[in-house]
């Protein structure tokens, strides 16, 4: 990282309805993004603040993403970040159309107009062992208190339908449910209600982030979630506390449409760097 501490690091500063990140491309800039490092940068009073770090680096398509999360910790899957960069790489390269490689394996990317990115996040993990749970068990309708489904979107999710998500303390009520023993890689929690046909009011508390204004996986995995249930059909409205997504669950996978901001271009000072 020698040259950083001689020149700086740069980065970029995105959002998708405020659930926010630092994205450092690292096809432009060899950088070894140590979990220590992560956090110093999450820090929203000594580094940047954000709630997933995305990496962008060289892939078979037309990047390769990765995510840790503030703390430090990674994830797979990050559907927000996702339709941020894939919006960046649109708007360098002219392109409506995009392959973009993860952890969780290949997704497509599509210009819908006005501003809006698509991203199809792959089909659903409905099966215990795939999520990942603890032991063999229904999916649909966890043991625990308020019956919440289970779904992987290339991380866990649990998500708890209620009567009011507003009115669930979730400050308090997402780690209870993150560190559950039934979810051996913890969990991101939801809480959702359903306030018309195919419309749903989310919160959300992300695992290794806390609460956020929205997150893209969890929208999608609550889609599911609702769609199994039979409360709501595959595509649906999901107004979140920072904006709202459309996700629709079709044949090829869960795909979700919303807009993006790609707030400022910053660089991270050498001697900052040093301390870390």
């Amino acid at each position: 990282m020698e040259h950083t501490r001689e020149s700086g690091l740069p980065f970029m500063k995105m959002h998708g309805l405020g659930n926010d990140f630092v994205v450092i491309d690292t096809r432009v800039h060899d950088v070894d993004v140590t979990p220590a490092l992560a956090m110093a940068l999450a820090d929203r009073h000594m580094g940047v603040g954000f709630d997933q770090l995305t990496l962008i680096g060289k892939g078979d398509g037309d990047a390769h993403l990765t995510f840790l999360n503030s703390d430090g910790s990674g994830s797979a899957a990050c559907g927000n970040a996702t339709r941020c960069i894939a919006r960046h790489i649109m708007d360098e390269t002219g392109k409506t159309e995009l392959t973009l490689t993860t952890d969780r394996g290949v997704l497509r990317a599509v210009d819908m107009g006005n501003r809006l990115t698509s991203v199809n996040m792959g089909p659903p993990q409905l099966r215990w062992d795939e999520i990942p749970l603890a032991e063999d068990m229904d999916t649909l309708e966890l043991p625990i208190e308020g019956g919440p489904t289970a779904t992987g979107m290339g991380n866990p999710h649990c998500t708890f339908f209620v009567d009011n998500a507003e009115a669930i303390p979730l400050e308090q009520f997402g780690p209870r449910y993150e560190h559950h023993p039934l979810y051996p890689q913890r969990t991101n929690v939801q809480v959702a209600s359903l306030i018309g046909p195919d419309h749903l009011r989310m919160r959300v508390w992300e695992r290794g982030a806390g609460l956020t204004l929205a997150s893209g996986s969890s929208s999608c995995a609550t889609a599911v979630a609702a769609a199994r249930r039979g409360l709501t059909g595959r595509k649906v409205r999901i107004d979140l506390d920072g904006g709202t997504l459309h996700v629709d669950w079709r044949e090829d996978g869960v795909w979700m449409t919303g807009p993006t901001a790609h707030v400022f271009t910053g660089v991270l000072t050498p001697d900052w760097l040093s301390q870390v």
